[in-house]
């Protein structure tokens, strides 16, 4: 998998693979990326890629020619999902991760200010994603968050596949209660099952809790799992 960053900041993105589990994977060759700065294409000497909305309004517009001539420096990227994140996009989702991992490359689109020109959005844009309903000063932590989800499914990424099968919105659940050492801490103590040895037993314990929290925390999954039964 190659992910390529479109933005206006690359320090942003380069930081973010420099550390963790993502350097791990990207020194390992799980995971690759390039960040292409869209100053770079500008097209101009100051390096201006924004301009004021036809129509007034707050705020600047990041101009469309400058992401377009980014965008086509990408070798073969014609045959990758460009994505553009944006609090318009559909809401994204471990299964959304989960059918994007099998893509060779994906290709990112940072927007900044007010949004980028429609136009390039309609020419280019083959999906549009929002990771909540809120905004953010930028594109770039939206672009990693789901980076980060889509490579957890990509082989070698993680050290143990059962970690995966066991995460929270697998199954509609939220992930059951975790503890380690020490068996006490303020007097609170590790549920005894969990010291057992008994993995069936641990087992139904562990799905028990998944459903019970997802049905306090989460009604809205608990439903949607009630109706797969």
């Amino acid at each position: 998998m190659k992910y390529y960053f479109l933005t206006l900041f690359p320090g942003l993105i380069h930081q973010y693979f420099g550390d963790s589990m993502m350097k791990r994977a990207v020194d390992s060759g799980v995971v690759d990326y390039e960040v292409i700065d869209i100053r770079d294409y500008s097209g101009n000497k100051h390096k201006k890629v924004d301009d004021y909305p036809y129509g007034g309004g707050a705020g600047m517009v990041m101009a469309a020619p400058p992401i377009a001539a980014a965008l086509k420096s990408i070798e073969g990227g014609a045959h990758y999902p460009v994505i553009h994140l944006s609090p318009g996009g559909r809401t994204f989702t471990q299964q959304e991760g989960e059918a994007l991992s099998e893509a060779e490359g994906l290709i990112f689109i940072c927007g900044h200010y007010e949004g980028i020109d429609e136009r390039f959005i309609q020419a280019y844009v083959t999906d549009e994603y929002s990771i909540g309903d809120y905004v953010l000063t930028g594109g770039e932590l939206p672009a990693l968050t789901m980076a980060d989800c889509i490579a957890r499914y990509l082989p070698g990424f993680l050290g143990n596949n059962e970690s995966l099968s066991e995460e929270s919105f697998e199954n509609d659940l939220l992930e059951y209660p975790q503890y380690t050492r020490p068996p006490v801490f303020e007097g609170r103590e590790v549920p005894p099952v969990l010291l057992s040895g008994n993995h069936k037993a641990i087992a139904d314990w562990r799905h028990e809790q998944a459903v019970e929290k997802t049905r306090i925390r989460r009604p809205d999954l608990y439903e949607k799992w009630k109706r797969k039964k």
